[in-house]
């Protein structure tokens, strides 16, 4: 099963990028693809009439080959950052033509602050209704205090984060399998 990787951070040693990694490594029977939106031109309804942006019609081709989603996201502001939420837009449009629909998804928050991004986790959640992606609802992935439970090369230094993220992709795996 092919898995779209979508993560909501830009920066230049993403915590949530190394979280993704380390998710997709755990991943047994899951194929992961982290898709890039860093490149997204800024969703524009008028750039519909005329030649597509490039990017935005591999983000879309990418998103729509795959067979679930994995929203791997920081919290700013107690949302999502700007470019996942273009992300979303750019594939959810034009109306009707949306490439998220029926997917299934998982949505993991990262941060290192102490409450994981929970607000960017149901924020997030509350767009997958209206995306009409059924989000995996158990467990939920709150990752807090990431700088401590990654190394400098972006490896998994605690055992029980490894194993807890190992279980959520299982759990992945079979939702994807129950929904498709």
């Amino acid at each position: 099963m092919k898995v779209a990787v979508v993560v909501g951070s830009l920066r230049k040693g993403s915590y949530n990028r190394m979280i993704a990694k380390a998710m997709c490594g755990l991943a047994q029977g899951l194929e992961c693809e982290i898709v890039e939106i860093g490149d997204l031109p800024l969703y524009n309804p008028d750039l519909e009439e005329g030649k597509l942006p490039p990017a935005w019609e591999e983000f879309r081709r990418k998103i729509r080959a795959a067979d679930a989603v994995l929203f791997v996201t920081p919290e700013y502001n107690r949302s999502v950052p700007g470019p996942l939420k273009n992300a979303i837009d750019v594939g959810s449009r034009p109306y009707g033509k949306s490439v998220w629909a029926k997917k299934p998804a998982a949505v993991v928050s990262v941060s290192p602050g102490a409450i994981g991004g929970y607000g960017a986790n149901h924020h997030l959640r509350q767009s997958l209704v209206f995306l009409d992606m059924p989000p995996l609802q158990q467990p939920e992935a709150y990752i807090g205090n990431v700088a401590s439970l990654v190394d400098a090369q972006g490896q998994l230094t605690s055992a029980d984060t490894r194993e807890f993220l190992r279980k959520f992709m299982e759990a992945f795996a079979r939702w994807i399998k129950a929904t498709k």
